[in-house]
C-alpha cells in the first residue's frame, strides 16, 4: 500500500482556500501527492496537462460545481476515480453521487479517519482493478499480450504514430509445422516451443517501446513504434535467427512486416483493418515462398 501511495496523485477541488490548504496538507501527510483547484475549470486544466489518480472535490462552487466537474471527468478521464464532499445541507444524496459515476463520498467536515479509510479503499479497489484488467489483457501460456490487447493497443499505436509523425511497424509471425511438432511430440512440448517464442520476441525486442502479443494458436504479433524500414526488418530477423537456433525440430517460422501508415481518405477503423490484412498476406506470401523467411511489405 505505500508503493500505491507514493505514485499516487490526489486532485482537491474546493472553492474555499482555507479547506483547500487544510485538504491538501491532510492529504500530504497521508502519503499521497496532493494538488489543488479552486473550482471545477481549474480542475480540468489540470487533469488535461497532469496525470491524476483521484479526484476529491466539493460539490457546491461557482463556475462549475461537483457534479459537473464529475460528468466531465467520467467523459473525457475514464481512469480518474472521484470521491465528493458534501456539507449536510446539500442537496446531493449519496445516491445522487453514486449515480452519477462518483466513487464514493464523504461528509463535510472532512473526519481524517475517514478520509484515510475512504481514500485506501478507493486506492485498493484501483489496484484491483488494475490487476484484473492485466489479466484479461494478457495470454495465461505465455504472459504476453493476448488478442484483446492487441485489438486495443494497435489502434492506439496507429492513432499516436499518425498524430506524432513517426514510423510503426506491425510484424506477424507464424511457427512453421507447428502442427506436425505437436502430433509427433506432444502438446506439452509444443506448449514450451510456444513460451520459447515469447521469451524471444521479448528479448530480441525494446524493452518499453515494442509491444508483443500472442494472437492465438501459434501465431504472435509484433508492434515496432518510431523505427526504420531497415530497423524493423533487422529486428524480425534477429527473432526468426535465434530461434532456429534452438532447434525446435521442424519448425521455423514465416514472418510478414508491413508499415502502418494512415490512409486519410480511409475510415479508421476500416484502414486498420487493411493494415492487418496486409500484414496477414505477407506473412502468407512468406509460407508460400518456401517458409523460414521474412517478407516486408513495406
Amino acid at each position: 500500500m505505500e508503493d500505491l501511495k507514493s505514485s499516487a496523485t490526489i486532485l482537491v477541488v474546493d472553492d474555499d482556500e482555507m479547506v483547500r490548504v487544510t485538504l491538501k496538507v491532510l492529504v500530504s501527510s497521508l502519503g499521497y501527492r496532493a494538488l489543488v483547484a479552486k473550482d471545477g475549470l481549474e480542475a480540468l486544466q489540470i487533469l488535461a496537462s497532469t496525470r491524476v489518480d483521484l479526484v476529491l472535490s466539493d460539490v457546491v462552487m461557482p463556475e462549475m460545481d461537483g457534479l459537473e466537474l464529475l460528468e466531465h471527468v467520467k467523459n473525457d478521464h475514464p481512469g480518474v476515480d472521484v470521491i465528493i464532499a458534501t456539507g449536510f445541507s446539500n442537496r446531493a444524496s449519496y445516491a445522487d453521487v453514486i449515480a452519477a459515476g462518483a466513487m464514493d463520498f464523504i461528509k463535510k467536515p472532512i473526519d481524517q479517519a475517514e478520509l484515510e479509510a475512504k481514500l485506501a479503499r478507493a486506492f485498493r479497489e484501483r489496484d484491483l482493478v488494475q490487476r484484473l484488467e492485466q489479466l484479461s489483457l494478457s495470454d495465461g501460456l505465455t504472459n504476453l499480450f493476448n488478442r484483446r490487447a492487441f485489438d486495443q493497443k494497435f489502434s492506439l499505436e496507429v492513432e499516436r504514430a499518425n498524430r506524432q509523425g513517426y514510423q510503426l511497424f506491425l510484424a506477424i509471425v507464424d511457427i512453421d509445422n507447428f502442427k506436425d511438432f505437436n502430433d509427433t511430440f506432444g502438446h506439452q512440448e509444443g506448449d514450451q516451443v510456444l513460451n520459447a517464442l515469447a521469451r524471444i520476441l521479448e528479448e530480441c525486442t525494446r524493452n518499453n517501446v515494442d509491444l508483443c502479443f500472442r494472437l492465438g494458436g501459434d501465431e504472435f504479433a509484433v508492434l515496432l513504434p518510431q523505427t526504420t524500414a531497415s530497423q524493423s526488418t533487422e529486428i524480425v530477423q534477429r527473432i526468426l535467427l535465434r530461434y532456429i537456433e534452438c532447434g525446435f525440430g521442424k519448425t521455423t517460422l514465416s514472418i510478414g512486416v508491413v508499415s502502418c501508415r494512415r490512409n486519410m481518405d480511409v475510415p479508421m477503423q476500416e484502414d486498420e483493418e487493411q493494415m492487418k490484412q496486409r500484414a496477414d498476406q505477407a506473412m502468407y506470401d512468406a509460407k508460400n515462398s518456401g517458409k523460414n523467411c521474412v517478407v516486408c511489405r513495406i
